[in-house]
């Protein structure tokens, strides 16, 4: 069991060199949310990941709203909240190398879309 003191030095511990950078995720993408690859349909994403570990920014031309990161286990990670006004979409997303992969579950329209985003 860690003691306070270990936990409190592992918590302050720099990230490893594995992890990406904020940078990997910060920006402008395009998000791929086509269901039939002959039929594109693409949207826009604007992240703004802060030091307190807050996200801001824009998805599906909807603000963010309670959005978090985190970096941990050599990934860099988001989470938020958008809505269309008459329900809450629930975003989780990761940086893989120079792209996004992510979710997104719309619990009153009764679907989850599987995405992949590019510079």
């Amino acid at each position: 069991m860690l003691t306070a003191l270990a936990l409190a030095a592992a918590l302050q511990a720099p990230a490893s060199a594995e992890a990406p950078a904020t940078s990997a995720l910060e920006g402008d993408w395009t998000v791929d949310l086509s269901v039939d690859p002959a039929q594109p349909y693409t949207r826009p994403m604007h992240l703004n990941l802060a030091a307190d570990g807050t996200v801001t920014g824009m998805f599906y031309q909807s603000d963010i709203e309670a959005g978090r990161w985190k970096r941990q286990h050599g990934r860099l990670c988001v989470s938020f909240r958008t809505t269309d006004g008459a329900g809450p979409y629930h975003t989780a997303a990761c940086a893989v190398g120079d792209h996004v992969e992510g979710q997104t579950w719309a619990e009153h329209r009764n679907f989850v879309f599987v995405w992949n985003a590019v510079r």
